[in-house]
């Protein structure tokens, strides 16, 4: 039961954070009227991404819960500040915010993350993840409308208010979870140089983790020029209004939430490796056709299935990660894959974009969906599949890490 408490947890601070995502770009170009300042939000929200295997440092050092009530509860108390931003002279104190919003999450990941590493059995690490999904996916398709509706009412002020409540409340369900965690294994060196690199050389030392990184990174990848094209293909192969875009997204998030709730009863019966190269050819397969036919009922089709491919190869790469690194270490490990998988997207997003201004999406897209599928083969039929487990390791050695924390 004590996972329940998480995911609700996850459902309340998802829904305050998909809010603030989405008022944060609006409520800059209301105040500045520039499209780039507005872009900018969402890159200062990615950004710490980047920063990634550091900040995942700290959720190896500290007892993972009271890491997670105290990232909480700092959030709630930071976001208030935001009702002085009302001029346009003050956006660079959202900035600031946002900065530290996606910081908070990036450790806040990778304490959670490492927090059910530990607590949940290893066999429903796989529903976990998929319910947890499944939580963030369903407050995409409900946040986006409060907030619309309150930004327009009222400004921005209120959202960041709304935001900060949901942060207190899964701060009070993070405190109530009934978890018993013993301190954290203290290392030889207290470098946190040291400490985050240990997290890269543990995570470039697995066999079974690097290909499913590797292949979480480059379905990124593809997600951020399929992205960059979506207006193309909705304007020039639909002929609809960019409006449209979000009736797509809006089906998409629908195949994400079905993606959750289906990969636990997947990943119990196949490996993470499968699921994920099953993931990305689905995916792979969606955006060629929706690029190739340009129909409105292969556009919403192909988009269900972008949403239903796109999440197992997330869940995969989630779910081995929590199974193949050291319990000491799944936060510095999980934080490095994360940086790993997401950084592409950014950077794709920008690629696409030049991409998309000199290719006809009808052929750019089909290209993308030959290149997934030929890499989502590979994986399948990589030499040497076996199911997770904590002894995957290069050479077969074990890993040089900290000794594990003693069982509560």
């Amino acid at each position: 039961m004590r996972w329940y408490w998480y995911l609700t947890g996850v459902v309340v601070s998802g829904f305050g954070t998909t809010a603030m995502w989405l008022v944060s770009g609006i409520w800059v170009k209301s105040l500045t009227g520039s499209d780039s300042l507005a872009a900018l939000a969402s890159f200062a929200l990615w950004a710490p991404v980047l920063l990634g295997p550091l900040l995942g440092t700290l959720a190896d050092r500290v007892r993972r819960r009271p890491l997670m009530v105290v990232l909480n509860l700092a959030m709630a108390c930071l976001l208030p500040l935001l009702l002085w931003v009302e001029s346009a002279d003050r956006v660079w104190l959202l900035f600031a915010v946002l900065v530290l919003y996606g910081a908070q999450g990036s450790v806040h990941d990778a304490a959670e993350q490492a927090l059910m590493a530990n607590v949940v059995d290893e066999d429903r690490l796989g529903t976990f993840n998929g319910l947890r999904m499944t939580a963030n996916e369903s407050m995409k398709l409900i946040a986006p409308l409060v907030a619309a509706g309150l930004f327009a009412a009222y400004g921005g002020g209120p959202v960041a208010l709304l935001d900060a409540v949901t942060f207190a409340v899964a701060a009070g369900v993070f405190a109530l979870m009934p978890v018993r965690e013993a301190p954290p294994a203290r290392p030889e060196s207290r470098n946190w140089w040291r400490e985050t690199a240990e997290g890269v050389r543990l995570l470039r030392a697995s066999r079974p983790l690097r290909p499913l990184v590797a292949t979480g990174a480059f379905t990124m990848l593809l997600a951020g020029v399929n992205g960059a094209a979506i207006y193309a293909v909705v304007d020039e192969g639909l002929g609809h209004a960019p409006a449209y875009v979000g009736v797509l997204y809006a089906v998409q998030g629908v195949g994400s939430v079905l993606a959750g709730l289906v990969s636990g009863p997947l990943l119990r019966r196949i490996p993470e490796r499968t699921l994920a190269a099953v993931g990305l050819a689905l995916f792979a397969v969606a955006v060629g056709v929706r690029g190739a036919l340009p129909y409105e009922a292969t556009a919403l089709a192909a988009s269900a299935m972008i949403g239903l491919g796109m999440p197992w190869v997330l869940i995969a790469v989630m779910t081995a990660v929590q199974k193949e690194a050291p319990p000491e270490a799944v936060g510095r490990v999980a934080a490095t894959a994360n940086t790993l998988v997401m950084a592409p997207n950014a950077l794709a997003i920008a690629l696409g974009a030049g991409l998309v201004a000199v290719t006809d999406a009808r052929v750019l897209l089909p290209l993308l969906a030959l290149a997934g599928v030929a890499w989502a083969a590979g994986l399948g039929f990589r030499v040497g599949n076996r199911p997770a487990g904590r002894d995957g390791w290069a050479h077969g050695t074990a890993p040089s890490a900290a000794p594990p924390p003693p069982a509560p």
